[in-house]
């Protein structure tokens, strides 16, 4: 249950700086489209106001979960009964030489079109990518043969005793699908990064060659989180769970994609409980006929990163 002084605080709150809702279906705010409802739905508007929310919660010991376009978790089917943090009305965008300012709730694709309106390249590859900056750079997103944390940044984060810090690259300590924004507690708020000039319409041009290819190969008419398992090492996991015959599988209204079986997607009204269940059964075979380990990509919210 809520502790007593949540309502309190959260009545408290001035709108000019905090958007509060209440009893909020997570299956509105999350790209599965499955998931109870959040008891509360808190969605600060500046980084200022992210770290006093922050602040309050540790200190009052109250549960938190954090989200930003919902576009890699998978949300629990009986809801969440105390706050979720949303960075989405983190949206500022600045631009100042080789550099742009994106604010954690600014999605990619706002992004790479920013980046491209101001004469800019290095964001391209993200063009297409349904995430937001936030996301990306907790889960350094990437895609064909590119990621976020290639890229010179600098991140404004805040931590879990509500105080603000500024990390550079290193600091990140970008891998492939991970960062120092899992686990520890930091929550990235905004991020500068340092482009490359070059024209706009062959920026333009390559935006558009991504965005064809992965409408090309991805089952993008249907509601998934992409990529559903990480990349083992010397494999691809697509292609391990074609191999093992689990293309087309299903589990209630889930289903591993005909387009592409790295994607398990909401067919036919899937629970969060059908693709948790569909994603073992694909864990198990392919570890069954290849002895591979899968890992998740995806993470269940309200549960760590594997």
């Amino acid at each position: 249950m809520p502790h007593p002084k949540l309502d309190c605080f959260l009545e408290s709150l001035p709108s000019d700086e905090y958007l509060l809702k209440r009893d909020v279906p997570m299956s509105a705010l999350t790209s599965f489209r499955t998931g109870g409802p959040a008891a509360y739905c808190l969605s600060p508007k500046t980084p200022d106001a992210f770290c006093r929310a922050i602040a309050f919660l540790t200190e009052e010991k109250i549960p938190y979960l954090l989200l930003g376009h919902g576009t890699n978790v998978l949300a629990p089917d009986e809801g969440y009964d105390s706050v979720l943090l949303l960075t989405g009305e983190l949206k500022e965008t600045a631009a100042n030489g080789e550099q742009i300012t994106l604010g954690a709730g600014v999605l990619m694709n706002s992004a790479a079109t920013f980046a491209k309106d101001h004469a800019l390249s290095g964001l391209e590859f993200a063009y297409g990518i349904p995430g937001s900056v936030g996301g990306a750079l907790a889960m350094n997103a990437g895609a064909y043969e590119h990621e976020i944390g290639e890229l010179p940044i600098t991140v404004l984060a805040c931590d879990r005793n509500g105080s603000l810090r500024t990390l550079t690259t290193e600091e990140c300590r970008f891998g492939y699908r991970e960062s120092i924004f899992q686990g520890e507690g930091l929550v990235a708020l905004s991020c500068t990064l340092t482009l490359t000039p070059d024209d706009k319409d062959a920026i333009r041009a390559r935006m558009d060659d991504y965005l064809a290819r992965r409408k090309k190969s991805q089952p993008l008419e249907y509601p998934s989180a992409g990529s559903f398992f990480r990349r083992p090492t010397g494999y691809y996991a697509g292609k391990l769970i074609q191999d093992a015959g689990m293309k087309g599988a299903r589990v209630g209204g889930a289903q591993i994609s005909e387009k592409h079986a790295g994607f398990l997607i909401n067919y036919d009204r899937a629970t969060s409980a059908d693709i948790r269940a569909l994603g073992k059964k694909v864990q198990d075979e392919v570890q069954k006929q290849f002895g591979v380990t899968l890992q998740r990509e995806v993470k269940y919210l309200g549960e760590e990163y594997d």
